[in-house]
């Protein structure tokens, strides 16, 4: 029986299967050690087939995990040669982000996109907590949504607090799967309390000595949306560490560069120091971000030469 996994605790998952009912599940010990380089060999938003063990319990087995169709993955925090997924088969990415309590710096947000891009996941950019923002903030918003959206991505600004632009980001979910993410505290569950209060989610308050959002969401969870689609809630993500991408395919998944790669006098630029590069002569024009270009060789710094 076709299922879909909506729950992962690491040893146990939730699956919904085709006759509408939950199963606690649990995998085969062959699929731990066939082949899977990441931290959880099962993630949610995977298609499996069950074999009920138990129909009175609601309990089974998975035996068959099917092909994704994309996923987000990061390394994971607790072996660096390792990958964890956060999610899979999704249709788009929505990444809360907040420019104050806490700050989600732009280097943050980019590697993200990185990730959403080599993915092929299309990623929505939503500015939380536009109540308590002042101009300062304001003004950083206005730069970051002309940056982000002269690119292609779509940029909203919202207060969940205030009920401000929910319904637009509400509109985006509507028939699709989609993943939120972003930092603790940056308002994910209380936009999901705002707009499905039948979740009814735990939430928390920014660390008042730290600045930074305290973890609240345990494991990535999914939810059946009223008049079609599905959530994924994740973790917090404290940081973002790209996987599966070498330093020489990175200025790909930059799409105003990608745009631009074949311009460059050597097949093999890194946009770097090399003579005759597109790309920079694109930033010295200011036709690519200054900021964007120093997100680009930041991530290139801190990627290893033997990463796949």
């Amino acid at each position: 029986m076709k299922a879909l996994i909506y729950k992962s605790t690491g040893s146990w998952y939730m699956a919904k299967a085709e006759d509408g009912r939950m199963y606690n599940a649990r995998i085969k010990g062959v699929f731990k050690i066939d082949g899977i380089t990441s931290t959880n060999p099962l993630a949610v938003g995977d298609e499996v087939e069950l074999e009920l063990e138990d129909v009175q319990e609601a309990s089974a087995i998975i035996h068959e995990i099917y092909d994704r169709r994309n996923y987000v993955a990061r390394v994971s925090p607790h072996n660096k040669r390792l990958h964890h997924i956060i999610a899979s088969n999704l249709d788009q990415s929505i990444l809360f982000a907040t420019l104050k309590e806490p700050k989600t710096s732009q280097g943050f947000i980019d590697r993200f996109l990185v990730s959403c891009e080599s993915y092929h996941i299309p990623a929505v950019i939503v500015f939380n907590k536009a109540d308590i923002y002042r101009k300062k903030e304001m003004d950083r918003f206005e730069e970051w949504k002309d940056i982000y959206e002269a690119i292609g991505y779509q940029v909203l600004l919202a207060s969940v607090q205030e009920g401000r632009g929910v319904e637009a980001v509400r509109a985006l979910l509507h028939d699709k799967t989609s993943l939120l993410s972003g930092h603790s505290g940056v308002g994910k569950s209380t936009f999901i309390n705002a707009v499905f209060p039948e979740f009814n989610l735990r939430t928390n308050e920014v660390s008042s000595w730290s600045g930074k959002g305290m973890h609240t969401t345990t494991f990535a969870e999914m939810f059946d949306l009223p008049g079609g689609g599905r959530l994924i809630d994740t973790p917090g993500l404290r940081e973002f560490g790209l996987v599966d991408i070498s330093k020489q395919e990175l200025s790909q998944y930059f799409p105003e560069m990608r745009a631009l790669i074949n311009d460059c006098q050597f097949n093999n630029c890194m946009h770097i120091n090399e003579p005759g590069c597109a790309v920079k002569a694109a930033v010295s024009a200011g036709t690519i971000s200054p900021d964007r270009y120093a997100s680009y060789l930041t991530i290139l710094d801190t990627m290893e030469e033997n990463l796949y």
